[in-house]
């Protein structure tokens, strides 16, 4: 497992935020591999545009098939933002900053040997830039203020627990992989690399539209945790007319909205329902079988089961006149 190191002042200083560029990495590993059920619609809606596009770019094609390991993704993808909350533009001017030579060295960590096209071709800082400014642009702005209430609503949730729970319950919800051990020393995720000391440096925790925890620093004094936002795809969708004549509308608009994993505070903010409405909302269709729970820290995460699932996507049957 791998670690970070940390004091006192490492986590009186921790933040809580967001980041264009690392939402927007997330969006382009979900395009390039296989995903979660509750990314496929927002993938299927556009995987095709993104394919013609490394059609159309063979140094972009060239960067994606290089910079994403298993375990790894090269630097100049996941460098932390210098505060919280950038936007995507202010991001970016640190990676065209990079030479072809440092580029090259970030993906020869990836993968080696690289293809021929990495070292025949000058400005791939600029390059990568390039397609992840259409990513955003393509894929992700679009939706970006329905993500950012989202995003906000999690980090208000986690921040707010904090006082309650201390550290130890906030890491816990952050991932099935990351949690306190104690002793200053902070469980990130399950592979084996050497523990990273942070101790006395800026660490941030981004909320992010990923499928899972990555962790990623601008050495030597800023370090981020990226953590997957609960409630994905909440508000993305309309309940289908007959599936409101079922349920009534505002459970169906939950069932809907628990395509992913979501909490309950996550759902309060998305329908601008009470707390004790969505609750029993939420206990009426669980104990239906329609969706699923489980506890996470102090918070309890709902998803459509496959009966709710069937439930939400069952095509509205063709009318015909006797």
């Amino acid at each position: 497992m791998s670690e970070f190191l940390v004091d006192a002042d490492t986590l009186a200083n921790a933040r809580f935020g967001t980041s264009q560029l690392t939402e927007t990495v997330a969006a382009l590993k979900l395009l390039r591999a296989p995903c979660q059920p509750w990314f496929r619609a927002w993938k299927d809606t556009h995987v095709a545009a993104f394919t013609d596009q490394l059609a159309r770019h063979p140094i972009w094609a060239a960067i994606v098939d290089n910079a994403f390991g298993r375990s790894w993704v090269a630097d100049f993808l996941t460098v932390p933002p210098l505060e919280p909350d950038q936007e995507l533009d202010d991001e970016l001017q640190l990676l065209t900053a990079l030479d072809d030579d440092r580029i090259r060295a970030d993906l020869s960590v990836v993968r080696t040997p690289l293809p021929e096209i990495l070292f025949d071709s000058t400005g791939l800082a600029e390059q990568a830039a390039g397609l992840l400014t259409w990513i955003w642009t393509a894929t992700v702005e679009p939706d970006w203020p329905r993500r950012l209430r989202l995003l906000q609503a999690d980090i208000v949730s986690r921040t707010s627990r904090l006082s309650e729970q201390g550290w130890s319950g906030v890491l816990r919800g952050l991932g099935p992989h990351v949690r306190w051990l104690g002793d200053g020393r902070i469980q990130v995720n399950r592979w084996d690399y050497p523990a990273t000391d942070v101790r006395g440096q800026d660490l941030m925790f981004i909320a992010a539209h990923t499928s899972g925890v990555n962790v990623s620093w601008r050495k030597p004094d800023r370090f981020a945790l990226t953590y997957p936002v609960t409630g994905i795809f909440a508000g993305t969708e309309v309940p289908a007319e007959p599936l409101v004549q079922l349920l009534g509308r505002n459970r169906a608009r939950i069932l809907v909205e628990a395509a992913g994993p979501v909490s309950t505070t996550v759902l309060v903010a998305t329908t601008g329902l009470s707390l004790a409405t969505v609750s029993d909302h939420l206990r009426v269709l669980t104990d239906a079988g329609l969706l699923e729970r489980r506890r996470s820290g102090r918070s309890v995460l709902y998803w459509q089961s496959d009966t709710g699932r069937r439930v939400v996507q069952r095509p509205t049957p063709n009318r015909h006149r006797p």
